[in-house]
């Protein structure tokens, strides 16, 4: 990660502050633009959508004035990209911008294929089976892969605020990131209690650059993203060259879609298997009945009443996936809203409305 990182997320914001009078612009078309990026282009009508009521709901995305934050509403459905449209920039369509944790998800994804190719041998093991660090820390060796994917590591560790260590981490303060997470304190004993925080997702990156020999992101693109067609796409590594486990992806609601479209196919891509379906089934298995009034899985959301998996990253970035539909609908916002200011879960209502049209 550097400097140029921290730009490409305050410039935007700042933007958006400047020009209040010009917060959202008025809808002109849903109609999506190919881009011979794998996805195959189709219309509302022929994919069972109600194109009229479909074309009330973008005109709504976009006058919501409570909703300012908001920048991409599109629809993907049968596997094909059936609406799309920007609320402030149509170079969002091409244009990487911070994702967030929804960098946690595929660190998810990550997982099963590292397991499929016996880079981890189980999701029982301990890190201390594959993070040689752990010598220096042996309070921290039994912990298990599968506590870091629930958020269990134990480990004292915030993402909040300017006290917390991920601010530490934005601003590349520690010299090596794994030392300073195993460096860290326990608040819990490991498996014990639940906590969201960036630093599990982070150690199962490391353990997957240790286990590949590869920065994660490098091997990410042989094995996930080329599989995917993703290229407009970038992964930061921290200053030591350890690739970002709890955030760091900036892409396009056109790639990050690509995720959850593989998640809603059962780990194929174009008749090709790319992730195991056993995996897949696993990950979005739930694990904690509430986490923020959610259900947790290994590093995905899921909200049972609405029969929804999902991906989600700060300020408003959402992928979300209906099965029951054969849906996946993407949101992007403004990506460094804090607290009351985010996108959050009215999301979901937008999905609903969507999921309501589809027959």
């Amino acid at each position: 990660m550097n400097k140029k990182f921290l730009i490409l997320l305050i410039v935007p914001l700042l933007g958006s502050c400047l020009q209040e009078d010009e917060l959202k612009k008025p809808f002109i078309s849903y109609t999506p633009a190919s881009l011979n990026d794998g996805w195959t282009m189709s219309s509302p009508e022929n994919e069972g959508v109600d194109a009229q009521k479909l074309e009330k709901i973008y005109f709504d995305f976009h006058a919501d004035q409570d909703i300012w934050q908001t920048r991409s509403l599109l629809v993907f459905r049968n596997g094909k990209l059936v609406a799309e449209s920007y609320t402030k920039d149509d170079g969002d369509q091409i244009k990487p911008r911070a994702m967030w944790s929804c960098t946690k998800q595929v660190v998810g994804l990550l997982t099963g294929i590292a397991l499929e190719k016996g880079l981890i041998e189980s999701i029982n093991d301990s890190i201390g089976r594959y993070l040689p660090e752990t010598e220096n820390y042996p309070n921290k060796k039994n912990i298990t892969i599968e506590q870091l994917l629930t958020m269990k590591s134990g480990i004292a560790y915030s993402n909040d605020g300017l006290k917390g260590q991920s601010d530490d981490i934005l601003r590349q303060l520690p010299d090596n990131i794994t030392g300073f997470i195993l460096g860290r304190p326990l608040a819990n004993t490991p498996g014990e209690k639940i906590m969201y925080k960036d630093c599990d997702p982070q150690l199962v990156s490391c353990v997957i650059q240790q286990t590949s020999g590869k920065k994660t992101r490098e091997w990410a693109k042989e094995v996930l993203f080329n599989p995917l067609e993703i290229k407009n796409l970038d992964w930061m590594d921290y200053k030591d060259g350890t690739t970002l486990g709890g955030f760091g992806i900036m892409s396009t609601p056109r790639e990050m879609a690509k995720f959850g479209q593989l998640v809603l196919d059962s780990g194929m891509w174009k008749g090709n298997e790319i992730v195991s379906k056993k995996w897949i089934q696993e990950m979005t298995r739930v694990r904690i009945e509430d986490m923020y009034s959610n259900q947790f899985c290994y590093l995905w959301w899921k909200d049972e009443t609405r029969k929804m998996t999902y991906m989600h990253g700060h300020g408003g970035q959402f992928v979300c996936i209906i099965p029951d539909k054969n849906l996946v609908v993407v949101m992007t916002a403004e990506v460094n809203t804090q607290d009351d200011f985010q996108f959050g879960k009215e999301a979901f209502e937008w999905v609903d409305k969507i999921v309501e049209i589809c027959n």
